[in-house]
């Protein structure tokens, strides 16, 4: 672990050769929105598992951070498949490529695949919990005073977010847009809705009377 400079006392990057290869891997292949979104959800996601006085593994929350929105890219537009399994797959790849333990590996794939899913991350592995958290804490502000102004100013500082809601919101529609599919129950269908002129949402309950079955 290190204290890079101008972090929070309690944010420590991973000074590992796995964490220096994810970071080199996202800075090559995302743009730099996501770079320093991803940075920013590890470290407002280590402050608040350090305020809820949680036991996780930087490297495992590090990973999954980096990689969380990774599924955005180009290359997945024509997957099929939510860009949050797209992202977990890279991973998972990326991991097991390393020798990570298996284990090690599904913490930081169901963290991945489940930080647009709100109401069940909090309640699983911390890295699971607070890979949302940082989500949530920097894309929807959910917890924004939970973090001393100091610390969210420093983080800030280093990782800028010019126009960050309009820029995400953006990137989002861009990475779903080909695949409006996957936004069947769950909240970016929400972003098609709102920016894809002629988009439609699946309706459940519609989906459960238009079955086969017959009663």
């Amino acid at each position: 672990m290190t204290a890079e400079t101008g972090y929070p006392a309690d944010v420590r990057i991973p000074d590992t050769a796995l964490a220096r290869e994810a970071t080199e891997l996202v800075r090559d292949s995302a743009t730099e929105l996501i770079y320093h979104h991803s940075r920013r959800v590890y470290c407002f996601g280590s402050l608040q598992g350090s305020r809820r006085d949680l036991s996780f593994d930087p490297e495992l929350l590090y990973v999954a951070a980096m990689f969380h929105d990774l599924g955005l890219g180009e290359r997945f537009h024509a997957s099929g498949r939510r860009f949050e399994v797209d992202g977990a797959d890279e991973a998972r790849r990326f991991l097991q490529s390393h020798g990570v333990p298996e284990d090690s590996v599904r913490r930081v794939w169901t963290a991945i695949a489940l930080h647009t899913t709100p109401g069940i991350p909090a309640f699983m592995e911390p890295e699971v919990a607070l890979t949302t958290a940082g989500v949530e804490y920097d894309v929807l502000g959910i917890g924004y005073g939970d973090i001393g102004d100091a610390d969210r100013a420093a983080i800030v500082a280093l990782h800028p977010r010019p126009d960050f809601k309009r820029r995400i919101l953006a990137a989002f529609t861009d990475g779903i847009r080909a695949k409006p599919g996957t936004t069947f129950g769950n909240v970016k269908a929400d972003v098609l809705a709102a920016y894809v002129p002629g988009f439609e949402r699946g309706d459940f309950v519609t989906t459960i009377l238009d079955s086969p079955w017959p009663e």
